[in-house]
Protein backbone atom coordinates (compact mmCIF):
# COMPACT_ATOMS: atom_id res chain seq x y z
CA UNK A 1 0.00 0.00 0.00
CA UNK A 2 1.42 3.40 -1.02
CA UNK A 3 0.62 6.37 1.19
CA UNK A 4 -0.23 9.41 -0.92
CA UNK A 5 0.44 13.02 0.03
CA UNK A 6 -1.24 15.63 -2.16
CA UNK A 7 0.30 19.04 -2.89
CA UNK A 8 -2.24 21.78 -3.50
CA UNK A 9 -0.56 23.57 -6.42
CA UNK A 10 -0.75 20.95 -9.14
CA UNK A 11 -2.74 18.29 -7.36
CA UNK A 12 0.19 15.88 -7.49
CA UNK A 13 -0.09 12.58 -5.68
CA UNK A 14 3.36 12.26 -4.15
CA UNK A 15 4.30 8.97 -2.52
CA UNK A 16 7.05 9.17 0.10
CA UNK A 17 10.59 9.42 -1.23
CA UNK A 18 9.89 11.48 -4.34
CA UNK A 19 9.45 14.92 -2.81
CA UNK A 20 12.67 15.97 -4.57
CA UNK A 21 11.24 15.30 -8.02
CA UNK A 22 10.85 18.29 -10.36
CA UNK A 23 7.30 19.61 -10.25
CA UNK A 24 5.39 20.17 -13.47
CA UNK A 25 5.33 23.91 -12.93
CA UNK A 26 4.10 26.18 -15.71
CA UNK A 27 3.93 29.96 -15.82
CA UNK A 28 0.53 31.65 -15.93
CA UNK A 29 0.52 32.27 -19.72
CA UNK A 30 1.62 28.73 -20.45
CA UNK A 31 -1.21 27.25 -18.39
CA UNK A 32 -3.71 28.37 -20.98
CA UNK A 33 -1.43 27.24 -23.82
CA UNK A 34 -1.10 23.78 -22.30
CA UNK A 35 -4.86 23.45 -21.86
CA UNK A 36 -4.97 23.93 -18.11
CA UNK A 37 -7.97 25.41 -16.35
CA UNK A 38 -8.15 26.81 -12.84
CA UNK A 39 -10.24 24.74 -10.43
CA UNK A 40 -10.14 26.23 -6.98
CA UNK A 41 -6.57 26.00 -5.68
CA UNK A 42 -5.46 23.27 -8.08
CA UNK A 43 -5.08 22.84 -11.81
CA UNK A 44 -6.58 19.99 -13.81
CA UNK A 45 -5.55 18.85 -17.25
CA UNK A 46 -7.94 19.96 -19.94
CA UNK A 47 -7.74 18.98 -23.57
CA UNK A 48 -5.40 16.06 -22.99
CA UNK A 49 -8.33 14.07 -21.69
CA UNK A 50 -11.27 15.86 -20.14
CA UNK A 51 -14.15 14.31 -18.25
CA UNK A 52 -15.89 13.40 -21.49
CA UNK A 53 -14.83 12.28 -24.96
CA UNK A 54 -16.84 12.02 -28.12
CA UNK A 55 -17.77 8.50 -29.14
CA UNK A 56 -16.70 7.44 -32.61
CA UNK A 57 -19.96 5.61 -33.07
CA UNK A 58 -22.12 8.71 -32.95
CA UNK A 59 -22.96 11.80 -30.92
CA UNK A 60 -23.15 9.97 -27.58
CA UNK A 61 -20.70 10.93 -24.88
CA UNK A 62 -18.65 8.45 -22.88
CA UNK A 63 -18.06 9.56 -19.30
CA UNK A 64 -14.72 8.78 -17.72
CA UNK A 65 -14.38 7.27 -14.31
CA UNK A 66 -13.41 9.94 -11.76
CA UNK A 67 -10.71 7.69 -10.32
CA UNK A 68 -9.49 4.14 -10.73
CA UNK A 69 -8.57 3.92 -7.07
CA UNK A 70 -5.33 2.02 -7.64
CA UNK A 71 -1.72 2.97 -8.34
CA UNK A 72 -0.92 2.43 -12.02
CA UNK A 73 1.68 0.20 -13.61
CA UNK A 74 4.09 2.17 -15.82
CA UNK A 75 5.84 0.43 -18.73
CA UNK A 76 8.45 1.91 -21.05
CA UNK A 77 8.82 -0.61 -23.87
CA UNK A 78 12.01 -0.17 -25.85
CA UNK A 79 13.87 -1.95 -28.62
CA UNK A 80 16.60 -3.18 -26.28
CA UNK A 81 15.13 -3.11 -22.79
CA UNK A 82 11.69 -2.71 -21.27
CA UNK A 83 11.30 -1.00 -17.91
CA UNK A 84 8.33 -1.51 -15.62
CA UNK A 85 7.23 -0.42 -12.16
CA UNK A 86 4.59 1.47 -10.23
CA UNK A 87 3.52 5.09 -10.60
CA UNK A 88 5.01 7.40 -8.00
CA UNK A 89 8.24 5.45 -7.53
CA UNK A 90 11.62 6.91 -8.46
CA UNK A 91 13.00 3.90 -10.32
CA UNK A 92 11.47 1.03 -12.29
CA UNK A 93 11.21 -2.23 -10.40
CA UNK A 94 12.20 -4.26 -13.47
CA UNK A 95 14.50 -3.75 -16.42
CA UNK A 96 14.20 -6.71 -18.80
CA UNK A 97 15.61 -7.40 -22.24
CA UNK A 98 12.81 -6.88 -24.73
CA UNK A 99 13.94 -9.94 -26.69
CA UNK A 100 13.28 -13.48 -25.51
CA UNK A 101 14.58 -16.95 -26.32
CA UNK A 102 12.11 -19.51 -27.64
CA UNK A 103 12.55 -22.98 -29.23
CA UNK A 104 12.84 -22.43 -32.97
CA UNK A 105 10.46 -25.33 -33.74
CA UNK A 106 7.72 -23.59 -31.76
CA UNK A 107 8.26 -20.17 -33.30
CA UNK A 108 7.96 -19.01 -36.92
CA UNK A 109 11.12 -17.50 -38.38
CA UNK A 110 10.11 -13.85 -38.64
CA UNK A 111 12.17 -10.85 -39.74
CA UNK A 112 12.58 -9.94 -36.06
CA UNK A 113 14.04 -13.32 -35.04
CA UNK A 114 17.60 -14.62 -34.88
CA UNK A 115 18.30 -18.37 -35.03
CA UNK A 116 21.11 -20.03 -33.08
CA UNK A 117 21.46 -23.66 -32.01
CA UNK A 118 17.79 -24.53 -32.34
CA UNK A 119 16.76 -21.46 -30.35
CA UNK A 120 15.19 -18.32 -31.80
CA UNK A 121 15.63 -14.93 -30.21
CA UNK A 122 12.43 -12.99 -30.81
CA UNK A 123 12.76 -9.19 -30.97
CA UNK A 124 9.24 -7.78 -30.69
CA UNK A 125 10.41 -4.17 -31.16
CA UNK A 126 12.81 -3.02 -33.87
CA UNK A 127 13.93 0.62 -34.12
CA UNK A 128 11.10 1.62 -31.78
CA UNK A 129 8.37 -0.07 -33.85
CA UNK A 130 6.57 -3.28 -32.84
CA UNK A 131 7.22 -5.98 -35.46
CA UNK A 132 6.04 -9.08 -33.56
CA UNK A 133 2.85 -8.69 -31.55
CA UNK A 134 2.80 -12.27 -30.31
CA UNK A 135 6.26 -11.85 -28.83
CA UNK A 136 5.20 -8.51 -27.33
CA UNK A 137 2.29 -10.20 -25.58
CA UNK A 138 4.71 -12.71 -24.08
CA UNK A 139 6.94 -9.85 -22.93
CA UNK A 140 4.02 -8.14 -21.22
CA UNK A 141 3.04 -11.34 -19.44
CA UNK A 142 6.63 -11.76 -18.22
CA UNK A 143 6.62 -8.18 -16.96
CA UNK A 144 3.26 -8.02 -15.23
CA UNK A 145 2.63 -11.55 -14.02
CA UNK A 146 6.13 -12.98 -13.63
CA UNK A 147 8.02 -9.79 -12.78
CA UNK A 148 5.76 -7.34 -10.96
CA UNK A 149 3.51 -10.20 -9.73
CA UNK A 150 0.31 -8.31 -10.38
CA UNK A 151 -3.00 -9.46 -11.78
CA UNK A 152 -3.39 -7.47 -15.04
CA UNK A 153 -7.20 -7.43 -14.70
CA UNK A 154 -6.90 -5.19 -11.63
CA UNK A 155 -4.22 -2.65 -12.64
CA UNK A 156 -4.39 0.34 -15.00
CA UNK A 157 -1.34 0.51 -17.28
CA UNK A 158 0.47 3.51 -18.75
CA UNK A 159 2.68 2.51 -21.67
CA UNK A 160 5.15 4.53 -23.73
CA UNK A 161 4.95 4.82 -27.50
CA UNK A 162 7.66 5.78 -30.01
CA UNK A 163 7.15 9.24 -31.60
CA UNK A 164 7.58 7.79 -35.09
CA UNK A 165 5.59 4.57 -34.60
CA UNK A 166 2.66 4.18 -37.03
CA UNK A 167 -0.68 5.36 -35.55
CA UNK A 168 -2.20 1.92 -36.13
CA UNK A 169 0.26 0.56 -33.59
CA UNK A 170 -1.58 2.37 -30.80
CA UNK A 171 -4.75 0.53 -31.73
CA UNK A 172 -2.90 -2.79 -31.54
CA UNK A 173 -1.46 -1.86 -28.13
CA UNK A 174 -4.97 -1.11 -26.85
CA UNK A 175 -6.24 -4.41 -28.24
CA UNK A 176 -3.41 -6.32 -26.58
CA UNK A 177 -3.97 -4.65 -23.21
CA UNK A 178 -7.77 -4.90 -23.16
CA UNK A 179 -8.30 -8.23 -24.90
CA UNK A 180 -5.22 -10.36 -24.16
CA UNK A 181 -4.43 -8.98 -20.69
CA UNK A 182 -7.88 -7.60 -19.76
CA UNK A 183 -6.52 -4.51 -17.99
CA UNK A 184 -9.20 -2.17 -16.54
CA UNK A 185 -7.74 0.96 -18.20
CA UNK A 186 -4.73 2.13 -20.18
CA UNK A 187 -2.98 5.29 -21.30
CA UNK A 188 -0.54 5.52 -24.21
CA UNK A 189 1.95 8.39 -24.14
CA UNK A 190 4.79 9.47 -26.42
CA UNK A 191 8.27 8.72 -25.10
CA UNK A 192 9.24 12.29 -26.03
CA UNK A 193 6.51 13.82 -23.87
CA UNK A 194 7.38 11.54 -20.95
CA UNK A 195 11.05 12.51 -21.26
CA UNK A 196 10.05 16.17 -20.94
CA UNK A 197 7.78 15.39 -17.99
CA UNK A 198 10.71 13.77 -16.19
CA UNK A 199 12.30 17.23 -15.84
CA UNK A 200 9.01 19.02 -15.09
CA UNK A 201 8.33 20.42 -18.57
CA UNK A 202 5.43 20.29 -21.01
CA UNK A 203 7.16 22.20 -23.83
CA UNK A 204 10.62 21.64 -25.28
CA UNK A 205 12.66 19.54 -27.68
CA UNK A 206 13.17 15.91 -26.68
CA UNK A 207 16.36 14.27 -27.97
CA UNK A 208 16.24 10.54 -27.33
CA UNK A 209 18.93 7.97 -28.06
CA UNK A 210 18.11 4.46 -26.96
CA UNK A 211 19.03 0.96 -28.06
CA UNK A 212 17.17 0.89 -31.37
CA UNK A 213 16.43 4.44 -32.50
CA UNK A 214 17.16 8.13 -31.93
CA UNK A 215 14.47 10.82 -32.11
CA UNK A 216 14.30 14.59 -32.19
CA UNK A 217 10.75 15.53 -31.21
CA UNK A 218 9.39 19.05 -30.55
CA UNK A 219 6.69 19.16 -27.89
CA UNK A 220 4.57 22.25 -27.25
CA UNK A 221 1.99 22.41 -24.48
CA UNK A 222 2.01 18.64 -24.18
CA UNK A 223 1.45 17.92 -27.86
CA UNK A 224 3.97 16.46 -30.34
CA UNK A 225 4.65 18.14 -33.66
CA UNK A 226 4.82 15.08 -35.91
CA UNK A 227 5.74 17.06 -39.03
CA UNK A 228 8.85 18.33 -37.20
CA UNK A 229 9.85 14.95 -35.72
CA UNK A 230 12.96 13.21 -37.07
CA UNK A 231 14.37 9.76 -36.42
CA UNK A 232 17.75 8.07 -36.83
CA UNK A 233 18.04 4.28 -36.91
CA UNK A 234 21.60 4.38 -35.57
CA UNK A 235 21.51 3.80 -31.82
CA UNK A 236 22.88 1.63 -29.02
CA UNK A 237 22.56 -1.79 -30.68
CA UNK A 238 24.18 -0.45 -33.85
CA UNK A 239 27.07 0.96 -31.81
CA UNK A 240 27.64 -2.40 -30.10
CA UNK A 241 27.93 -4.15 -33.47
CA UNK A 242 30.22 -1.38 -34.70
CA UNK A 243 32.47 -1.78 -31.66
CA UNK A 244 32.82 -5.50 -32.38
CA UNK A 245 33.81 -4.70 -35.97
CA UNK A 246 36.37 -2.15 -34.77
CA UNK A 247 37.90 -4.61 -32.30
CA UNK A 248 38.11 -7.40 -34.86
CA UNK A 249 39.71 -5.03 -37.38
CA UNK A 250 42.30 -3.92 -34.81
CA UNK A 251 43.05 -7.44 -33.53
CA UNK A 252 41.99 -10.27 -35.87
CA UNK A 253 41.77 -12.81 -33.06
CA UNK A 254 39.08 -15.38 -33.81
CA UNK A 255 38.06 -15.39 -30.16
CA UNK A 256 36.85 -11.81 -30.54
CA UNK A 257 34.32 -13.03 -33.10
CA UNK A 258 32.87 -15.36 -30.46
CA UNK A 259 32.49 -12.73 -27.75
CA UNK A 260 28.89 -12.59 -26.49
CA UNK A 261 26.97 -9.43 -27.29
CA UNK A 262 26.61 -8.81 -23.55
CA UNK A 263 30.41 -8.56 -23.17
CA UNK A 264 30.67 -6.15 -26.10
CA UNK A 265 27.90 -4.02 -24.62
CA UNK A 266 29.66 -3.93 -21.25
CA UNK A 267 32.89 -2.82 -22.92
CA UNK A 268 30.96 -0.10 -24.74
CA UNK A 269 29.35 1.21 -21.56
CA UNK A 270 32.52 1.05 -19.43
CA UNK A 271 35.14 2.29 -21.88
CA UNK A 272 33.70 4.40 -24.67
CA UNK A 273 33.28 8.15 -24.75
CA UNK A 274 32.39 10.89 -27.24
CA UNK A 275 35.21 12.99 -28.61
CA UNK A 276 34.81 16.77 -28.71
CA UNK A 277 37.27 16.89 -31.65
CA UNK A 278 36.86 13.62 -33.51
CA UNK A 279 39.07 14.36 -36.53
CA UNK A 280 41.82 15.83 -34.36
CA UNK A 281 41.77 12.90 -31.94
CA UNK A 282 41.80 10.44 -34.82
CA UNK A 283 44.88 12.04 -36.40
CA UNK A 284 46.84 12.36 -33.15
CA UNK A 285 47.60 9.00 -31.46
CA UNK A 286 49.00 10.89 -28.45
CA UNK A 287 45.42 11.82 -27.58
CA UNK A 288 44.27 8.21 -27.45
CA UNK A 289 43.73 6.77 -24.01
CA UNK A 290 44.17 3.02 -24.40
CA UNK A 291 42.78 0.57 -21.87
CA UNK A 292 43.20 -3.20 -21.72
CA UNK A 293 40.86 -5.88 -20.40
CA UNK A 294 41.25 -9.58 -19.78
CA UNK A 295 38.00 -11.26 -20.77
CA UNK A 296 38.43 -14.52 -18.90
CA UNK A 297 38.39 -16.80 -21.97
CA UNK A 298 42.13 -16.55 -22.56
CA UNK A 299 41.57 -13.44 -24.59
CA UNK A 300 42.56 -9.88 -23.74
CA UNK A 301 41.40 -6.82 -25.60
CA UNK A 302 42.93 -3.37 -25.91
CA UNK A 303 40.78 -0.38 -26.80
CA UNK A 304 42.51 2.71 -28.12
CA UNK A 305 40.85 4.92 -30.74
CA UNK A 306 37.94 2.45 -30.64
CA UNK A 307 36.88 4.12 -27.39
CA UNK A 308 35.77 7.33 -29.12
CA UNK A 309 35.15 5.88 -32.58
CA UNK A 310 32.36 3.63 -31.28
CA UNK A 311 29.75 6.35 -30.39
CA UNK A 312 30.67 8.60 -33.33
CA UNK A 313 28.04 7.23 -35.79
CA UNK A 314 25.29 8.95 -33.77
CA UNK A 315 26.93 12.20 -34.85
CA UNK A 316 28.23 10.93 -38.21
CA UNK A 317 26.07 8.06 -39.55
CA UNK A 318 28.15 8.20 -42.74
CA UNK A 319 30.79 6.17 -40.92
CA UNK A 320 28.40 3.23 -41.25
CA UNK A 321 27.37 4.07 -44.80
CA UNK A 322 24.14 5.73 -43.68
CA UNK A 323 22.97 8.69 -45.76
CA UNK A 324 20.93 10.46 -43.08
CA UNK A 325 22.46 13.23 -40.94
CA UNK A 326 23.45 12.86 -37.30
CA UNK A 327 21.42 13.66 -34.22
CA UNK A 328 22.61 17.31 -33.84
CA UNK A 329 21.49 18.08 -37.40
CA UNK A 330 18.14 16.40 -36.82
CA UNK A 331 17.71 18.46 -33.64
CA UNK A 332 18.35 21.67 -35.55
CA UNK A 333 15.94 20.67 -38.33
CA UNK A 334 13.27 19.95 -35.75
CA UNK A 335 13.66 23.47 -34.30
CA UNK A 336 13.82 24.99 -37.79
CA UNK A 337 10.47 23.48 -38.74
CA UNK A 338 8.71 24.98 -35.75
CA UNK A 339 6.90 28.32 -36.00
CA UNK A 340 9.21 31.27 -35.40
CA UNK A 341 7.29 32.30 -32.29
CA UNK A 342 7.99 28.93 -30.62
CA UNK A 343 11.61 28.22 -31.55
CA UNK A 344 13.27 30.13 -28.73
CA UNK A 345 10.98 28.65 -26.12
CA UNK A 346 11.59 25.08 -27.27
CA UNK A 347 15.35 25.66 -27.61
CA UNK A 348 15.43 26.76 -23.97
CA UNK A 349 14.45 23.22 -22.92
CA UNK A 350 16.30 20.59 -24.96
CA UNK A 351 15.88 17.42 -22.90
CA UNK A 352 18.38 14.60 -23.46
CA UNK A 353 17.12 11.09 -22.67
CA UNK A 354 17.99 7.46 -23.26
CA UNK A 355 20.76 5.03 -22.40
CA UNK A 356 22.87 5.89 -25.45
CA UNK A 357 23.24 9.50 -24.22
CA UNK A 358 25.23 8.36 -21.16
CA UNK A 359 28.62 8.31 -22.89
CA UNK A 360 31.01 10.82 -21.29
CA UNK A 361 31.19 13.87 -23.52
CA UNK A 362 27.87 13.15 -25.26
CA UNK A 363 25.94 16.19 -24.06
CA UNK A 364 28.91 18.55 -24.47
CA UNK A 365 29.39 17.46 -28.09
CA UNK A 366 25.67 17.60 -28.78
CA UNK A 367 25.35 21.12 -27.41
CA UNK A 368 28.46 22.28 -29.26
CA UNK A 369 27.26 20.95 -32.62
CA UNK A 370 23.69 22.17 -32.16
CA UNK A 371 24.93 25.69 -31.43
CA UNK A 372 27.21 25.49 -34.48
CA UNK A 373 24.26 24.45 -36.65
CA UNK A 374 22.25 27.44 -35.43
CA UNK A 375 25.09 29.87 -36.21
CA UNK A 376 25.85 28.30 -39.59
CA UNK A 377 22.25 28.66 -40.78
CA UNK A 378 21.67 32.21 -39.55
CA UNK A 379 19.97 31.41 -36.24
CA UNK A 380 22.70 32.89 -34.05
CA UNK A 381 20.15 34.34 -31.62
CA UNK A 382 18.91 30.81 -30.90
CA UNK A 383 20.83 29.54 -27.86
CA UNK A 384 19.86 25.91 -27.15
CA UNK A 385 19.95 24.94 -23.46
CA UNK A 386 20.41 21.24 -22.85
CA UNK A 387 18.84 19.52 -19.86
CA UNK A 388 20.69 16.27 -19.17
CA UNK A 389 19.89 14.69 -15.80
CA UNK A 390 22.10 11.90 -14.38
CA UNK A 391 19.13 9.50 -14.49
CA UNK A 392 18.31 10.21 -18.13
CA UNK A 393 18.76 6.54 -19.01
CA UNK A 394 15.35 5.89 -17.42
CA UNK A 395 13.89 9.37 -18.08
CA UNK A 396 10.94 8.07 -20.10
CA UNK A 397 9.87 5.65 -17.37
CA UNK A 398 10.38 8.31 -14.69
CA UNK A 399 8.23 10.77 -16.64
CA UNK A 400 5.49 8.17 -16.90
CA UNK A 401 5.74 7.50 -13.16
CA UNK A 402 5.38 11.21 -12.41
CA UNK A 403 2.48 11.79 -14.82
CA UNK A 404 0.53 8.74 -13.67
CA UNK A 405 0.87 9.89 -10.05
CA UNK A 406 -0.83 13.22 -10.77
CA UNK A 407 -4.15 13.22 -9.00
CA UNK A 408 -5.74 15.09 -11.90
CA UNK A 409 -4.48 12.41 -14.28
CA UNK A 410 -6.62 9.69 -12.70
CA UNK A 411 -9.60 10.60 -14.93
CA UNK A 412 -7.51 10.54 -18.11
CA UNK A 413 -7.54 6.82 -18.73
CA UNK A 414 -9.17 4.95 -21.56
CA UNK A 415 -11.25 2.43 -19.66
CA UNK A 416 -12.34 -1.04 -20.65
CA UNK A 417 -15.95 0.18 -20.89
CA UNK A 418 -14.89 2.90 -23.34
CA UNK A 419 -12.96 0.36 -25.38
CA UNK A 420 -15.89 -2.05 -25.47
CA UNK A 421 -18.27 0.69 -26.61
CA UNK A 422 -16.06 2.52 -29.14
CA UNK A 423 -13.31 0.10 -30.10
CA UNK A 424 -9.58 0.60 -30.45
CA UNK A 425 -9.96 3.56 -32.83
CA UNK A 426 -10.81 5.67 -29.81
CA UNK A 427 -7.11 5.84 -28.91
CA UNK A 428 -6.55 8.46 -31.62
CA UNK A 429 -9.12 10.73 -30.03
CA UNK A 430 -8.24 10.10 -26.40
CA UNK A 431 -4.45 10.29 -26.60
CA UNK A 432 -3.77 12.84 -29.36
Amino acid sequence: MVTIRVTTFLNVATPPGISNWPKLVLSAPSLAEAGFSRRGRSFGLKGVAGPKVASLSGSRRVRRLPSLGRVAVVVDQGSGFTKAGFAGEEQPRLVLKSSSLVPSWDWPVLPGCELAGGVARAHPIKHGVVVDWEALEGLWERLLVGGLRVCPEQWPVLVSDSPSAPPAGRERVAELLFEALAVPACHIASTALLALCSVGAFSGLALEAGAGVCHATPIYAGHSWHEATFRLDVAGSTLSRYLRDLLVAACPDQRLHALPRKVITQLKKRCCYVSLDFEGDLRNPARHRPVSFYLGNGCSVCLSSERFRCPEPIFQPGLLGQAEPGLPTLAFRALQRMPTTLRTRLANTVVVAGGSTLFPGFTERLEMELEAQCRRHGYGALQPRLVAKPGRGTAVWTGGSMVASLRSFQCHWMTRAMYQECGSRLVHEVFN
